[in-house]
């Protein structure tokens, strides 16, 4: 399986239209690479907590002094795998990143493909449409605000018009400059 390489495909939960990326990763990957990976190639900045789940068991990173560990299914994922979690084609898992925006994450192992001695490793097949931006309420927030721009006459339109970065555009997504990101 050491040689093995996972073609996965993250989608945000909830979005539509459907908000996606296609990554190839060794399956032996550490999971929290895979975290840097999704929060790379799907646009987040990496401020907030996020963990996996699989099966009602929820894989985070222990902290010391964590109070809540007790209070559900926790597994501490420092050492674990993606093939960990994901072992054969088809197999799901969720991440969550995000605990008050709840920005949830689909995670498809696709297919099992031969390592290519051309590409470097995590590497973006594909995807589509551009990262909501950060601390705007989860996917129905963002879904909100995406109609709010569609009406220049809504109330709160200059006021998102302002917030957002001038140059957003919930239709851009490029591989390359995440390709680029992803092995900076």
């Amino acid at each position: 399986m050491k040689d093995q390489i996972y073609q996965i495909q993250i989608v945000l939960r909830g979005s539509k239209p459907k908000i996606w990326r296609r990554i190839l990763i060794p399956s032996d990957f550490p999971l929290y690479d895979l975290h840097e990976v999704i929060q790379i190639s799907m646009g987040w900045k990496n401020s907030h907590l996020h963990q996996f789940e699989k099966d009602n068991t929820y894989y985070i990173l222990k902290t010391e002094g964590d109070v809540f560990w007790d209070e559900r299914n926790k597994i501490d994922y420092k050492g674990l795998k993606v093939s960990d979690l994901l072992t054969k084609k088809n197999d799901k898992i969720t991440y969550q990143y995000d605990f008050g925006d709840r920005w949830e994450h689909d995670i498809f192992l696709e297919e099992l493909v031969e390592v290519d001695p051309k590409i470097i490793y995590p590497f973006c097949v594909d995807g589509k449409m551009s990262c909501p931006p950060e601390d705007c309420g989860g996917i129905h927030g963002y879904n909100e605000i995406m109609a709010i721009l569609k009406n220049p006459e809504h109330k709160y339109y200059e006021n998102y018009k302002d917030w957002l970065d001038e140059d957003f555009d919930p239709e851009y997504f490029n591989k390359d400059e995440v390709n680029k990101k992803l092995h900076d």
